[in-house]
């Protein structure tokens, strides 16, 4: 019997014959059984490597070295094999669905690969019991919503019954509850079943207290860590200021309140949980209280909302994609404002996205108006960027509208430098990461200098400093140069630290709009890890910087 799960062995990849090469003698091995979790910035080769393990999925071009799939080259074993030996659940919930119910789904895999009826039948019913989906057994995939897709996805995978699990960031266009609900389930089949798990996921916040094993590669494709999550944490809280900020909130609080001089005992493990957290800002403040004679008062920083100077405004919208199908949105009033950006939450299916198309004039309301009284440029950013790249090269996309927004090819050279894209300017568009492509849409719509910008899922799927400098660029924007931003976002300590306003849609309407810090501070669910730590000790703080404040405000900081 083969000792690990997946072995690599000084693995290099390039594409094509570019001779540059996105992955770097990259070694490792995984214990059966284990969970582990891949990081890296955008574009350090996270996807490019999962696939490697599966032929069917693997991406053209050049590669050394070995890789081995319970002892074996994954390239020599047959379909069956592979479909039985390595399951891979992908990014976006649609791409992988390819029946129209839900039991159908879950037989195709069996089907394919000739298993009898009565065998199949007990699969099918065992892991819809597993997974808790019996209750929409019979339900047409087209009617469910992001998560359960998702969750169908891993359980038509799951029902193969695979040695090994890869998923490449299964969460990222999910809500957040749909995300814990996925990454609940996820920790059971690793546990109960003892598959072994490699994920990629920018979410280190629901990932990370449950990895048993970290991988870390850096830009150029290099593996930089290999080993448990605490010396991880250790890692990138002393040596990466960039990726620090996607550890989870109570770690990225620990670490700041370390650095503050209240220090945390060297040999404990920093906390990544909610729990963790409450425990540790309840012992700091005592600390402060007791050994310091100082008394800790919440201070949060909060953001300044501009005075009101509507853009757009919307009243009593109502769409159905179809007259047999039901309202989308019901009634919805909104308004877009100049020097603002308002960020839309609220779960998969909600109608977020269809308020964005519908203020941009793509899709007429079937009843209400939408007035534009100025005539501002309005440009939208679909939930799939590469809808907007149909040229070979990503600089001549850059230059396709050069025309139309009247900007030189010195513009296009100073955005693609802006965004960190210089490097790839003569990359194919689909041969950039997923981090990379949404930073490249974005950046070639401001090429068109819009007035209101409306963005859907801006910062799905790229890493914690891609994600810090957009919300520098969208927050330049909107204060510095008075643009109109209206997001949307499942990402809520992006939207916390981003925006000034914040709007919730339940059953397609616009069910309250608030002050951001205002809108975490009250809610429960829809809040920050760190307002769900700060509670009862720290009232009203939602960011790490609220925490930080507070502590440097009464005198934390006279400790270094």
């Amino acid at each position: 019997m083969p000792e690990y799960a997946l072995e690599v062995q000084d693995y290099s990849f390039s594409y094509g014959k570019t001779g540059v090469n996105v992955l770097n003698g990259v070694t490792f091995s995984l214990d059966k059984g284990s969970f582990t979790a891949l990081c890296g910035v955008s574009g350090s080769g996270k996807s490019t490597l999962l696939r490697a393990f599966k032929p069917e999925l693997a991406v053209e071009g050049e590669s050394s070295g070995q890789i081995r799939v319970l002892g074996d080259d994954p390239y020599t074993l047959s379909p069956v094999e592979s479909a039985t030996r390595v399951g891979f659940v992908m990014q976006d919930p649609e791409n992988q669905i390819v029946t129209d119910t839900v039991w159908h789904e879950l037989a195709f895999g069996l089907e394919n690969i000739g298993m009898d009826t009565e065998t199949m039948h007990r699969r099918v019913a065992e892991t819809a019991h597993f997974f808790g989906i019996g209750g929409w057994f019979d339900r047409r995939t087209t009617d469910l919503s992001g998560g359960q897709k998702q969750l169908l996805n891993l359980a038509a995978i799951v029902v193969m019954q695979p040695a090994v699990l890869v998923l490449d960031e299964p969460t990222s266009q999910l809500d957040p509850i749909a995300a814990k609900d996925f990454f609940d389930v996820l920790e059971r089949v690793n546990s109960e079943l003892g598959i072994t798990i490699i994920i990629i996921e920018h979410r280190l916040e629901d990932v990370l207290p449950i990895a048993d094993r970290v991988l870390f590669l850096q830009k150029g494709g290099v593996l930089v860590y290999d080993g448990d999550r605490d010396g991880f944490v250790r890692m990138l809280v002393g040596n990466s200021e960039g990726f620090r900020g996607a550890l989870p909130a109570a770690t990225r609080m620990a670490a700041c309140l370390d650095r503050a001089g209240l220090n945390i005992d060297e040999d404990a493990p920093f906390p990544v949980t909610v729990r963790e957290g409450r425990t540790f800002i309840a012992e700091a403040v005592e600390h402060a209280r007791e050994v310091d004679g100082c008394e800790i008062v919440s201070r949060p920083i909060g953001r300044t909302v501009p005075a009101e100077n509507v853009a757009i405004s919307a009243r009593d919208l109502w769409f159905r994609y179809t007259k047999e199908m039901p309202f989308v949105l019901r009634g919805v009033d909104f308004d877009v404002h100049a020097g603002r950006i308002a960020a839309l939450v609220g779960g998969n299916g909600s109608g977020k996205s269809t308020l964005l198309s519908a203020l941009s004039g793509i899709r007429k309301p079937e009843r209400g108006r939408i007035a534009n009284p100025n005539k501002l440029h309005v440009a939208l950013m679909a939930q799939n960027p590469k809808m907007l790249f149909v040229h070979d090269r990503l600089v001549d996309d850059f230059l396709e509208w050069k025309d139309i927004g009247k900007y030189s090819e010195k513009d296009v050279d100073d955005i693609l430098e802006r965004f960190g894209l210089a490097e790839m300017r003569t990359r194919h568009p689909y041969d950039l990461s997923g981090g990379e492509t949404q930073k490249a849409a974005l950046a070639k719509i401001l090429l068109l200098n819009p007035d209101v910008l409306l963005l859907d899922e801006p910062v799905k799927g790229i890493d914690a400093l891609a994600k810090k400098q957009i919300g520098e660029i969208l927050t330049d924007l909107a204060v510095n140069e008075g643009k109109a931003i209206l997001l949307t976002a499942h990402d809520l300590e992006f939207v916390s630290e981003t925006a000034h306003t914040c709007s919730m849609m339940f059953g397609c309407e616009v069910t309250c709009t608030q002050d951001a810090h205002g809108f975490f501070v009250d809610n429960l669910f829809y809040s920050t890890p760190t307002a769900r730590i700060a509670r009862g000790t720290l009232e009203g703080c939602v960011t790490t910087a609220d925490i930080a404040a507070s502590f440097d405000a009464n005198g934390g900081s006279d400790h270094e």
